[in-house]
């Protein structure tokens, strides 16, 4: 049974195509020759990929509430398809967020003051752990709640890829040290300049994909979302203590 957890994240290399033009010849006659026009020059970013992070960043920052639809690829080198799942995201400042998955198995990911519990019911299993402050900064967690310090762990850069999406700016962010993915792809929505996709490459050429959509700021979230009622049969294997129950 897959566990992925959207706390770990990977990603395979990116390879983009290059095209190149081919001019025609140009045209003698017996007058001087005329030259050519030069080709317009590329329109610059209006912003520079430090300063779009720098907004991502404030936008993050401001939020209080967050509610989204998501949908999450695992990628492999061993299979020909991804693993596709699909559920949704609330997040709530400071610091608690729900990831909860309905296709193709449900499942729940609670974070919330520096622990993460993962709830199967069909296992009738849930798992807490802690999650350490280094890995927080450096997840898809650490990116929404507004901890992951981008400019001060990774290098910035525009890195245009692949996308159906219009108005956005993409990113390319690699770790000034090494860990556990060797970089990863931003793709902001320049309209909220908010997150809509993040994709992880891992050393071993496996990538993490989440697409983001129907993105709601400022929503009313029931405080219940933040906790988990599970059945009295439930299996609790507590690693903030020690402890299986």
């Amino acid at each position: 049974m897959n566990r992925l957890s959207p706390v770990r994240a990977a990603l395979v290399t990116l390879v983009i195509t290059a095209f190149g033009a081919v001019q025609a010849p140009a045209q003698t006659t017996s007058a001087s020759p005329v030259p050519q026009a030069a080709a317009p020059a590329a329109t610059p970013p209006a912003l520079t990929a430090g300063q779009a992070v720098a907004k991502l960043q404030a936008s993050l920052k401001a939020l209080t509430t967050l509610r989204a639809k998501f949908e999450q690829l695992h990628y492999s080198l061993t299979v020909t398809e991804p693993i596709r799942e699909t559920g949704e995201l609330f997040l709530s400042k400071p610091d608690r967020m729900r990831w909860e998955y309905k296709d193709p198995q449900d499942k729940v990911f609670l974070y919330k003051a520096g622990v993460v519990e993962m709830y199967l019911p069909e296992e009738k299993q849930l798992t807490r752990s802690p999650v350490p402050p280094e890995t927080l900064k450096t997840d898809i967690f650490g990116l929404f709640l507004g901890v992951m310090p981008v400019e001060e762990a990774y290098t910035v850069e525009d890195s245009p890829f692949p996308t159906d999406a219009a108005r956005v700016r993409q990113i390319k962010l690699t770790p000034r040290e090494e860990g556990d993915f060797s970089y990863l792809l931003l793709e902001i929505d320049e309209a909220a300049w908010l997150p809509r996709r993040v994709l992880f490459y891992e050393w071993s050429g496996n990538k993490r994909e989440f697409v983001f959509s129907q993105v709601r700021t400022g929503v009313r979230i029931l405080e219940r979302t933040f906790s988990l009622k599970v059945p009295p049969d439930t299996e609790i294997i507590d690693d903030t203590e020690g402890a299986i129950r």
